[in-house]
Parts: C-alpha cells; structure tokens; sequence
C-alpha cells in the first residue's frame, strides 16, 4: 500500500497549483452533481454526497457553489448531463492504470485519454484488461504523531477492518476496510478524537511494480497528464518507487 500513499504525496505538492488553475473545483463540482443525481440530496443518506462537500469545504469553495452544484444534481437548475466512464490501459514497463472520468461528452474524452497515453509512454486499453488486479477497497490514513500504533489499531480491530499497515518509510497509519465500513471506521476513529489525514474508498492493486530512474519520471508526467484532465476524477495505478528516487524528487 506504500504506493499509494508516495503518490498522495506527490500530488499534495501540486495540490495549490490545481487549485490555483480552477481544477479543484471543477472536478468536485461534477463529483457533487453526479452524487446528488444518484443518491439525493439528502446528505445524511448519501454518504457519497457528504464526501464530496466534505472536500469542496478542505478546497475552501465557497457555499453558494455547492448549493447551485447540487440544485444542478436534482434539475433544479439546468446544467450539463455528466456521464461516468471508466478506462483502462498501461504505463512505462507494464504498469496497469485504472481511469475513471466524469464527461458531457465521452468521445471527446475517450479521444483526449487516448492521447494523454500516447504521448506519455503508455497505451490505451481494452475494458477489463488491468482491472482484475485491483479491488476496490475503504482506505484510511491516520498520522503516527495522533496515537499510538496499539491504540490506533486496537479501535479499528474493534471496529471492524480487514487490515491495518504501519510502515517504516510512512509517516501515517494505513487503514483498509470494505467500501461499506469505511464511514463507520472513520467515524469511530473521530469519536475516539483520533484525526483522519484522509479516507476514501478506492482501487487498490493486488500487486505493484517498483519503477526507478527515468522510468520514475515517466510515469510520473503520464500520472500527471491524466489528472490535469478536467473529466479524470480518479487515476488508480500499481507502481510503487523506491524510497532512493522518492528523495531524489524531495530534493
């Protein structure tokens, strides 16, 4: 799970950029929309919905944004029919990337996806060919200064989880549950006044493939390609980099 956690970490460096650019609150616009027409805008009952006005808040969107985002979501008000999508294909030496998009035209988006991996060193795939390594699972991060590692887990133990990770080279503690227990864990984790650095559900691979040197680099700018795009929602992948390049892009 240490790859998904260095990747988190790259990309909290770039988050301001993002934010900066309009990315961030187009992409949880959409993301409320999408939640709002599928479950309600009933927050209490559509936890997917809570979860992304939570992040519209962490991004400092304003109110009024939400509100006409999720008046947007029950036709309220008129807006664009988003549509979610998944695509699959391959990075530098085999990596396997699971991506997931949110789009008011898919054959513009499946053409700009296609090219994104073209020009990164990757190629695009057929439906079903990388996802079978993944699974989907509720992911939690704590940071190790909030509680002890015995505390930590035994409140998620109690709580029901099915693993808990606590890594030299990590500065957090790695949760993993079913995508159903995620909330109650989480929940738990704050009445026991334990921080969350984050908690989403995801796709984690069953495996990973450790890159180095200029391979870092480019899986790297095609991560970064895919997540630039304003339709990717997600980009799950299974590398991981070894802790010597991780401090080379430290540096």
């Amino acid at each position: 799970m240490s790859g998904h956690n260095k990747w988190a970490s790259i990309k909290h460096k770039k988050s301001a950029t993002d934010a900066k650019k309009g990315k961030v609150f187009t992409k949880i616009i959409r993301e409320i929309v999408v939640a709002t027409k599928e479950g309600g805008s009933q927050i209490e009952n559509n936890a997917r919905l809570r979860k992304a006005i939570e992040d519209a808040k962490e991004a400092n969107m304003p109110q009024d944004n939400i509100k006409k985002a999720i008046q947007r979501g029950t036709g309220e008000i008129p807006g664009a029919v988003y549509e979610e999508i998944v695509y699959e294909g391959y990075g530098p030496t085999g990596v396997a990337l699971i991506v997931e998009v949110t789009t008011d035209n898919k054959n513009r988006t499946a053409s700009d996806i296609r090219k994104i991996f073209s020009e990164h060193s990757g190629s695009f795939g057929e439906t079903g060919c990388v996802s079978w390594m993944f699974d989907r699972k509720g992911y939690i991060t704590v940071n190790k200064s909030a509680a002890d590692e015995e505390v930590v887990m035994n409140i998620v133990l109690e709580a029901g989880i099915e693993d808990f990770k606590s890594s030299a080279d990590s500065d957090v503690y790695e949760i993993i549950t079913s995508p159903a227990d995620l909330e109650p864990v989480k929940k738990t984790l704050k009445e026991k006044n334990i921080s969350v650095v984050s908690a989403e559900v995801t796709m984690l691979p069953q495996t990973q493939i450790i890159l180095t040197g200029d391979n870092v680099k480019l899986m790297l700018k095609l991560m970064n390609g895919l997540e630039e795009h304003d339709d990717v929602k997600n980009v799950y992948a299974n590398f991981d980099i070894s802790n010597e390049d991780m401090e080379k892009l430290d540096a």
